[in-house]
């Protein structure tokens, strides 16, 4: 289990990477980058999901559907302070792959 996996699993008890991928129709790696935009874009100004879309270049939809699985925008609020607590700092380095 992978730590955004972990993470993922506190925030809404069931959520994984290849759950969420197999439930929206994106690859692991493609939700695993929108989880990073997703909580990087709801501490950033302006519409969260419009944010994370700039930066993937995923569709806005699929952005949607996967704040809805993992529980709204108030989930992505806690989301954010999880991963930078777990994963000393990793909000931080996620950058270089967006």
């Amino acid at each position: 289990m992978s730590l955004l996996d972990g993470i993922l699993g506190q925030l809404s008890g069931n959520a994984t990477i290849d759950n969420l991928a197999a439930k929206v129709g994106l690859t692991p790696e493609q939700v695993e980058q929108a989880v990073h935009a997703l909580a990087q874009a709801h501490r950033a100004p302006g519409e969260t999901v419009g944010t994370a879309a700039d930066k993937t270049g995923l569709p806005q939809d699929k952005l949607s559907e996967i704040v809805g699985h993992l529980g709204g925008e108030g989930a992505l609020g806690q989301l954010g302070p999880l991963l930078e607590q777990n994963g000393g700092g990793i909000m931080g380095s996620v950058g270089k792959f967006l």
